[in-house]
């Protein structure tokens, strides 16, 4: 029987009502089911609190400019969910997707008997790792959903693990303190792996430890020497490369270009792909990651979009807003024109220290804060957000106007109709996919209407 893409769709969706089940078996299951595609799969694991995101993309636009077939995970989607499976750069076709769905699912029932139902990611990540097999990927980039340990992703062990860094987060599932994080994510270098981390502290030491008793060489890395920012992108001194353009912008992506550098010469060193210094170069200068610090224009205002939704991110955009201010509609003035500000934030996060750390951004002094609720079961109320944000602002003295709006739809109309310079729109990637579907024409990611 056919299946259509709608179809498709709900039906993998439909796993989300199995909640986070953290553990390998029903993931080991179907792929044994799959006949192992994973098997003949060389790559990189990427854990991590922060940076994950950007570490693939960095790494993945070098080894496509170093001429290799590269599969990666970007995770959240932002408009489709066929993000989720890419191919050098490009996302799985809908067609494609509805059959390994429909190929997946039988297997799943299967599964459940033995070990119970297999989730909505678990599904996801072996469909991922059967969908590049077939596609033929020379060196697969896969980012860790939730700790490492026992996260789906670690069915597969492609001979290189990176550790982009340890702060709190997810602290209900992976524990309360930075070494219990810490433990999880280091879970995932295993023996016969080569290792990379950006950690700190007692995250590094942990990381250390592990991979001392596995036998494993460890990279650590530090971020690489800020030179210099513009509008559109940073400047960093890398090892052989010296002075090196990074098409990502913040200070904070220093840190991630320094990790994927060592990824890539990790990748080398396992024998798996080899970047070279010009491959590097260009492919740092053209990396982009569609929702962090991305930049677009609509109607001549500037919309910033940026999914920082844990405390450390946002302490990373408040710097990153202050270091482009300059460089933004009227920031060259006396009195640059206010920014607006769009948030929403989901209920398991850290509201009140996402808030504490983008009002350490100068930029937002005098700024227009506009809270909504997302359509998601999980949302934060606009009303709770908004306390927040009247609450710390309060404190610190930093001086916002704080209002609500129902719905993301409503709150974006009253951004773009209040907007005296640019606006932010930050706290929850659900958010910035939302608003950036409306913003931006992709037909890529135009998902069929076959309901």
């Amino acid at each position: 029987m056919t299946t259509s893409y709608a179809e498709a769709l709900a039906a993998i969706q439909a796993r989300g009502r199995f909640g986070i089940r953290l553990g390998l078996g029903r993931t080991r299951a179907l792929l044994r089911a799959l006949d192992h595609p994973e098997a003949g799969l060389r790559g990189a694991l990427v854990g991590g609190t922060n940076g994950k995101g950007s570490v693939l993309a960095l790494a993945g636009s070098v080894l496509r400019a170093a001429g290799y077939r590269v599969g990666e995970t970007p995770k959240p989607h932002l408009v489709t969910y066929r993000e989720r499976l890419q191919v050098d750069g490009h996302p799985i076709d809908p067609a494609s997707f509805a059959d390994l769905v429909a190929e997946v699912l039988p297997l799943a029932d299967r599964v459940a008997r033995r070990l119970g139902p297999p989730t909505e990611f678990e599904l996801l990540t072996a469909m991922v790792l059967a969908w590049f097999a077939r596609q033929g990927v020379q060196v697969a980039l896969v980012e860790v959903g939730l700790g490492g340990r026992l996260d789906a992703t670690h069915a597969w062990d492609g001979g290189v693990a990176a550790i982009t860094n340890v702060a709190l987060d997810h602290t209900d599932r992976l524990g309360p303190t930075i070494a219990a994080i810490a433990r999880e994510k280091a879970a995932i270098i295993e023996r016969g792996d080569r290792a990379v981390t950006g950690a700190t502290g007692d995250a590094l030491a942990i990381v250390r430890r592990r991979a001392r008793r596995l036998d494993v060489p460890l990279s650590v890395v530090e971020p690489a020497p800020l030179m210099g920012w513009d509008r559109d992108s940073i400047v960093v001194e890398l090892p052989r490369l010296g002075p090196t353009q990074v098409g990502l912008r913040g200070r904070h992506q220093a840190a991630n270009v320094a990790v994927a550098d060592a990824l890539l010469d990790a990748l080398e060193a396992a024998g798996t792909a080899v970047a070279p210094p010009e491959a590097r170069r260009r492919g740092y200068r053209e990396a982009r990651w569609p929702g962090r610090l991305e930049l677009i224009e609509r109607d001549g205002v500037e919309v910033l979009l940026d999914g920082a939704h844990n405390p450390a991110g946002a302490e990373a955009l408040a710097t990153a807003l202050d270091d482009l201010r300059p460089y933004l509609a009227g920031g060259s003035g006396r009195r640059p024109p206010a920014l607006t500000v769009m948030t929403a934030l989901l209920s398991d996060k850290d509201a009140g220290g996402v808030v504490a750390g983008l009002l350490g951004a100068g930029a937002l002094e005098g700024a227009r804060i506009v809270c909504t609720t997302l359509p998601e079961p999980r949302a934060l109320p606009g009303d709770d957000l908004a306390m927040r944000w009247r609450d710390l602002a309060a404190r610190t003295g930093r001086v916002v106007s704080v209002s609500v709006s129902a719905t993301p739809g409503e709150a974006l109309d009253t951004a773009l109709r209040a907007a005296e310079g640019p606006i932010l729109v930050t706290g929850s990637l659900h958010l910035v996919g939302a608003v950036r579907a409306r913003l931006v024409e992709d037909p890529e990611l135009a998902d069929p209407d076959d309901t």
